[in-house]
């Protein structure tokens, strides 16, 4: 079974550092070593898309001291790992509502998103302020403007159409989606994306999430049946 595009639902560094009675921002820092871990792995593995759910635009909501952490964090990261990654031929690129974050951070998001690994073997695709429904009301709004100017008509729209107004519209649709952490549920991710993908919930806090987990979970699913709406005797046929 073909595997284009692994998305991921990063959740539990809090409880994770709880449990070791330290801040949540340990976990978060924590965090960051199963985020290298697990590019790797897909690297590896041949992955060719890869997207992170790494802040919600509802995690706005959370104490200002660890959103400030969190901005920090990413700050630090994108500088830190970015010469690696072009270096394992990852190209970062950025999704979501990006107008909230500070000046220097946008600025440094687009200059990390203009580069380009001489050989490209991973589109990684992180999704800050991000929101499934933001996404499919922004496409939504786009598509609009097209069609009031002239340049799309309303005869002509379907959903591959729609599609091209999408985040990620360049990328196949997510094959398979992680969620780590114990909880079993979307948390408004990648909605439009994510129509027909495998769902494999996870008790494990993602700092303890690496290599050996993402592989079971690859193994599993290449063992489901993916039908798309035809049946086993047709797929088989």
């Amino acid at each position: 079974m073909s595997l284009q595009h692994i998305a991921i639902i990063m959740d539990g560094n809090g409880r994770w550092a709880t449990l070791r009675k330290r801040p949540r921002t340990f976990g978060h820092q924590a965090g960051t070593k199963s985020v290298r871990s697990v590019i790797q792995a897909c690297v590896k593995l041949g992955v060719p898309n890869l997207t992170l759910f790494a802040f919600s635009s509802e995690n706005w909501s959370r104490p200002e001291k660890e959103v400030s952490r969190l901005m920090d964090l990413f700050m630090r990261s994108l500088n830190k790992e970015t010469p690696e990654l072009l270096q394992q031929g990852v190209k970062q690129n950025f999704i979501g509502d990006l107008g909230r974050f500070s000046e220097k951070l946008q600025q440094k998001m687009r200059e990390v998103s203009q580069l380009n690994p001489s050989e490209l073997r991973m589109n990684l695709n992180i999704a800050v302020n991000y929101g499934g429904r933001w996404d499919i009301v922004n496409a939504a709004k786009k598509l609009a403007m097209d069609i009031q100017q002239g340049v799309k008509q309303i005869d002509a729209i379907d959903e591959t159409v729609f599609d091209e107004y999408m985040s990620l519209k360049d990328l196949p649709a997510v094959d398979l989606l992680i969620r780590t952490g114990g909880e079993h549920r979307i948390s408004n991710f990648l909605l439009w994306q994510i129509a027909y993908a495998e769902l494999f919930f996870t008790d494990t806090l993602w700092p303890d999430f690496g290599e050996q987990q993402l592989s079971d979970i690859i193994t599993e699913f290449n063992q489901r049946e993916r039908r798309f709406g035809k049946t086993s005797e047709q797929i088989n046929a």
